[in-house]
């Protein structure tokens, strides 16, 4: 169906019309950037900040400390995507935005840009947006495997010589697979379907710089009221889902079977 009038039957020309479309194809570009934002980067921050919370925050200076450090990382998920979009536009904001006016003040005029109107910058800005945005969940998540490690394994380690980040590497990220597995298919598949952090931010611009599948589909429903079109790009898009669910989860079972060998 073309658009919103009266059903015809078009077969499989949707599908090969995606295969000819540039916006199509620069949309899934443009998401593997941001499946580095927030999938890789976030889970690797996550794991050094989680060990760094459990280790030695929460024993120098307390458990509470690490509670509240925990919480002020994951306050962006419970944010309105609304709230944070507006209040990251405006940082951003080339004329009054706070980012440019700290960069003249520091008499670093040349470092000041359109963060999200030139197309250049905009799509690593809104990777930077979504690190700050994701990286709360894996920190919560570690956190939590990190309290089930036996601490005899740690102790042993330090007997033998290993200083923290050998313990951190050998130890605790091995114990914590099964954590960092969840994190990485569920943050993958949240960076796949991301809508509402790109309509606030950029509306997909400037030009298609920070086009992403799902917005691409909500542009062809309902703004060009191509429901057909917008159906496939829906419908390619929740199978690269279900694939890579299928795969994570395959990769997650073949290592334990590999652990318990």
């Amino acid at each position: 169906m073309a658009g919103g009038g009266y059903p015809e039957w078009i077969g499989l020309d949707n599908y090969t019309r995606l295969l000819e479309d540039d916006n199509f194809w620069a949309s899934f570009r443009n998401i593997i950037f941001l499946i580095v934002a927030m999938a890789v980067v976030p889970t690797l921050i996550g794991l050094v900040l989680a060990a760094v919370l459990f280790d030695y925050v929460a024993k120098a200076i307390g458990p509470r400390t690490a509670s509240a450090l925990r919480s002020g990382f994951y306050l962006p998920q419970v944010l309105p995507v609304a709230v944070t979009g507006i209040v990251w536009g405006w940082i951003l904001n080339p004329s009054f935005g706070a980012l440019n006016a700290i960069l003249t003040s520091a008499q670093l005029d040349g470092l000041a840009k359109n963060w999200l109107g030139d197309p250049a910058y905009a799509l690593y800005s809104v990777m930077v947006v979504m690190i700050w945005f994701q990286v709360g969940y894996p920190v919560v998540m570690f956190m939590s495997g990190l309290q089930r490690v036996d601490p005899e394994l740690y102790e042993a380690a330090s007997i033998d010589g290993a200083g923290w980040w050998r313990r951190f590497t050998r130890i605790a990220v091995h114990q914590i697979k099964p954590e960092i597995y969840v994190v990485l298919v569920t943050t993958t598949i949240a960076a796949l379907k991301i809508f509402g952090q790109i309509y606030v931010l950029t509306r997909g611009g400037p030009g298609n710089a920070t086009l992403v599948p799902s917005y691409f589909a909500y542009q062809n429903f309902f703004e060009k009221a191509q429901v057909g079109y917008g159906s496939a790009i829906a419908t390619v898009l929740a199978l690269i889902i279900v694939v890579l669910s299928v795969v994570f989860l395959r990769i997650q079972a073949r290592d334990e079977r590999r652990d318990l060998a």
